[in-house]
């Protein structure tokens, strides 16, 4: 099938009717999904957006339940938002993240209401990336610009319309009565050509990166590969893959809620437990957590690297750490400290 540009807004309008509709949104020089009241709102013409989609799955912050104690006993009532979505416009390594991140949030240990409540009624609509950023590297953890892994719907952008390519049956039925035509030969070259010349230009060995994490926990590298990092935790923030959390309690005497808040390993009081113990007391210590848990820690547990090469950390950092170098330091650490 296939979709003109101008036939968005107006697609998306009617979504808006029974969906909550979220959408990359022009925030000054840069975009963010919203939920979007007019789909004339959608900013689609940028590459992925500072903040990647997982904020709609997993807030950032979000009420579990509400308490109330009496005399006759606790009350308490579970808040679980179970509306419909639709992200529209989500790019494939975003879209790849939240596979990742089902790991966590559905595995035989432990199952979470609450993100999947909201994974199950929300449908993914992707557009493929026909000029991948210089930083982006997905190709390198088996991603790819036009991946349609985590996706229900992929557009490919050909000029003046998309190609729209059905992956499951979610994305059919979200376009079954669009009205969207019949993509021509000429269209489908056209999409098949996008993909060709695609280019991620950036590649990252990851080849003996794992084994290479499972024997260097006490390996010199990490006392120099730590140095620049503030411990400012703005690539855990801007990751799409990262899901720290913490819990609290917000509550005037008797009457409150239980509140998730994202938190993050680079801080120092997220490891701190409540005998003033703190297994992580140094930067390098908390760093090094950082590194081995995408590439070694969740590859033992979950069998995939826990990275899908936004390239989000190495345009934020405000110390300009660049996590491809790092990997390559820890790849090379044994040549490095030989020389």
């Amino acid at each position: 099938m296939i979709v003109s540009k101008n036939d968005i807004p107006s697609f998306l309008d009617k979504l808006i009717g029974e969906y909550q509709v979220f959408a990359p949104v022009q925030e000054g020089s840069y975009t963010l999904f919203k939920q979007i009241c007019s789909g004339a709102d959608a900013a689609l013409t940028d590459g992925n957006t500072k903040l990647p989609a997982k904020e709609i799955i997993f807030p950032q912050s979000e009420k579990l339940f509400s308490y109330n104690v009496t005399a006759e006993g606790a009350k308490l009532e579970s808040i679980i938002d179970d509306r419909k979505k639709v992200v529209f416009g989500v790019r494939p390594c975003d879209a790849k993240s939240l596979t990742l991140l089902d790991n966590v949030f559905n595995n035989d240990k432990y199952q979470d209401p609450y993100y999947l409540t909201r994974r199950a009624n929300t449908i993914l609509v992707g557009i493929g990336c026909n000029s991948p950023a210089s930083t982006c590297f997905c190709t390198s953890v088996k991603g790819g610009p036009f991946d349609t892994k985590g996706l229900d719907l992929l557009l490919v952008d050909i000029g003046d319309a998309y190609v729209v390519e059905v992956v499951t049956e979610k994305g059919k039925t979200l376009i079954d009565n669009a009205g969207f035509a019949s993509a021509s030969e000429a269209d489908k070259a056209a999409a098949a050509k996008a993909k060709d010349e695609a280019q991620v230009t950036c590649q990252v060995n990851t080849d003996g990166l794992k084994e290479k994490l499972d024997v260097n926990f006490y390996d010199p590298i990490w006392e120099k590969i730590h140095e620049k990092c503030l411990g400012c935790g703005a690539c855990t923030y801007l990751c799409p893959t990262c899901h720290c959390f913490d819990i609290v309690d917000d509550a005037v005497d008797c009457n409150g809620c239980r509140v998730r808040n994202w938190d993050s390993c680079a801080f120092p009081l997220f490891t701190l437990h409540g005998s003033g113990h703190n297994p992580r007391t140094s930067n390098k210590e908390r760093y090094r957590n950082r590194i081995m848990h995408k590439f070694k820690y969740f590859v033992d547990n979950f069998g995939e690297i826990a990275c899908v090469g936004c390239g989000r950390c190495i345009k934020n950092c405000p110390v300009n750490m660049d996590i491809r170098v790092v990997l390559e330091d820890v790849r090379g650490s044994e040549a490095r400290l030989d020389s």
